[in-house]
């Protein structure tokens, strides 16, 4: 048999493999060259679709036409991605925004509410007053879960202290007003949203009431400034307005301590259960904000009626910054209001504290807005108890000094909770106010009856000083720590005083 046929299958079997190799290697050439030039492609749209978010929809309102750039036309690597504000344009912003958008962006919302709800919810009209920490994440949250109608008011300007607890402002915000601010991003994210801006400061009297005109359904307060809080909130009630009141975030940093009460003063509520929707926010006994505005609130008659959300955190070390020498060359240190000179005190604040308070009011008025409150707001610290405690004492204090006494005392709890937590913040009467691990009430001039203007709060060891004087605290020579009767007898007459105003004002 011939073997000349061996070679020759060998050789064709070596060019097929070759011609195979060779045409494996060229179709994984075009294939990766497609894949790399796709890979490109998608890049560049990506970027471009980056670009588009980041410079079209961020731009200046007042940029000139000659600055404006053709998206399309973009040479992205060129583009300097740190200016936030680059004045290209984007012609998205003048398309409507279809109603399957809206409703695909908040389709969680309306899995949650279901569709009545959110009917409400977007048929909602809310005014913020305050578009600072507190103001700005409440503002954001009503715009994405899908309140279409908002109305900002605040006179103040960005600042770059303002950017560690603001929720939407920018290095490139700091000097714009803190509306426009807002406005601008809301845009962004909801551009169905009508969005009313008013760069001015609310003042009772006729600027105050065109602030506040049209059909409102809520007003959220704020504010940091007592007396034109205050005024915002009296004028609110008297005018039936919802309003919801947020007390002070500023040197607080515990998360748990903070919640929401249905009323912000105490008269006429201490009676009802905890779990009431009547309950009251006298818990606020911590809270130096809550409590002045109380006060201020209560000199007009005012004792109920305003949700607010506080902390019951217990004020620690950090105070008001101090001021600089000019401003305590202006006068009282304690005229701080925003205008006359606009004097100016910081208190130190933690960035997520004023988001936390944002995000309660929020919360609580879009559930309000869709037809579901939320009912009974679990509270942090409960001092009926004590409240009870108090009196129990001082009704055996008054009966061992009054020969067996069986009628019911003059005052009742909801005058304890007074004279306890507003007149003497849980504290002893007697400087230096130390906390007192077991109060006791008792009058401070046994000569005359008891009443809210005849009672104090003692620790144990005060007690016996005001009973070896004969039960006049005027009469005690000296009070512990060195504290003089002079001293104790001028600040225990201030509140004295308080007590009268505030009698006056709940007749």
């Amino acid at each position: 048999m011939s073997t000349r046929w061996i070679p020759q299958v060998s050789s064709d079997t070596t060019r097929l493999i070759g011609v195979a190799l060779g045409a494996s290697i060229a179709t994984f050439a075009v294939l990766e060259i497609y894949r790399s030039a796709n890979t490109r492609r998608r890049r560049d749209e990506l970027k471009k679709q980056v670009a588009k978010d980041v410079y079209g929809q961020r731009r200046l309102s007042t940029a000139s036409a000659k600055d404006r750039i053709e998206l399309d036309s973009l040479d992205l690597d060129e583009l300097d991605l740190s200016n936030s504000r680059s004045t290209v344009s984007d012609p998205r912003r003048d398309l409507p925004y279809d109603e399957s958008l809206i409703r695909e962006q908040l389709s969680r919302n309306y899995s949650f509410f279901g569709e009545e709800a959110m009917t409400k919810v977007r048929g909602g009209r809310v005014v913020i007053v305050g578009c600072g920490g507190v103001g700005s994440w409440a503002a954001v949250m009503l715009v994405r879960s899908g309140v279409s109608s908002l109305r900002l008011i605040d006179f103040d300007m960005v600042t770059l202290s303002s950017l560690n607890r603001h929720a939407v402002a920018e290095l490139a915000d700091v000097g714009t007003p803190k509306v426009v601010a807002c406005k601008r991003f809301f845009q962004e994210i909801a551009p169905w949203v009508d969005v009313d801006v008013r760069q001015e400061l609310w003042q009772p009297g006729t600027q105050g009431e065109r602030l506040l005109a049209g059909d409102v359904d809520w007003v959220i307060d704020a504010i940091d400034n007592i007396s034109t809080k205050v005024e915002l909130l009296k004028y609110c009630h008297k005018k039936g307005i919802k309003i919801f009141a947020s007390m002070g975030a500023g040197a607080k940093c515990d998360p748990t301590r903070v919640q929401i009460r249905y009323t912000l003063c105490v008269t006429s509520c201490l009676s009802a259960p905890l779990n009431s929707p009547d309950s009251d926010i006298s818990n606020t006994y911590e809270d130096p904000l809550a409590r002045s505005v109380r006060r201020g609130l209560r000199m007009d008659g005012i004792l109920d009626g305003i949700p607010v959300v506080y902390s019951t955190e217990i004020p620690g070390d950090v105070k008001l910054l101090p001021l600089a020498e000019d401003e305590v060359a202006k006068g009282d240190i304690h005229e701080l209001g925003p205008f006359d000179n606009f004097r100016v005190r910081i208190l130190p604040v933690l960035g997520p504290l004023p988001a936390i308070f944002g995000l309660h009011i929020a919360t609580y008025v879009i559930c309000n807005l869709a037809g579901k409150p939320i009912l009974n707001p679990l509270a942090n610290r409960n001092r009926k108890k004590l409240y009870e405690k108090l009196v129990r004492d001082l009704t055996a204090r008054e009966a061992k000094g009054n020969s067996g006494m069986t009628e019911r005392l003059p005052i009742d709890e909801t005058d304890v909770s007074f004279v306890f937590e507003d007149l003497n913040r849980g504290r002893s009467s007697i400087p230096p106010h130390p906390i007192v691990q077991r109060p006791f009430l008792s009058r401070w001039d046994a000569t005359k009856p008891l009443s809210v203007d005849n009672c104090v709060v003692l620790s144990a060891e005060e007690l016996k000083r005001l009973d070896r004087a004969g039960g006049r605290g005027c009469d005690v020579p000296e009070w512990a720590n060195g504290v003089s009767a002079q001293t104790a007898n001028a600040i225990v007459d201030a509140r004295i005083l308080e007590a009268k105003e505030w009698l006056k004002a709940i007749s």
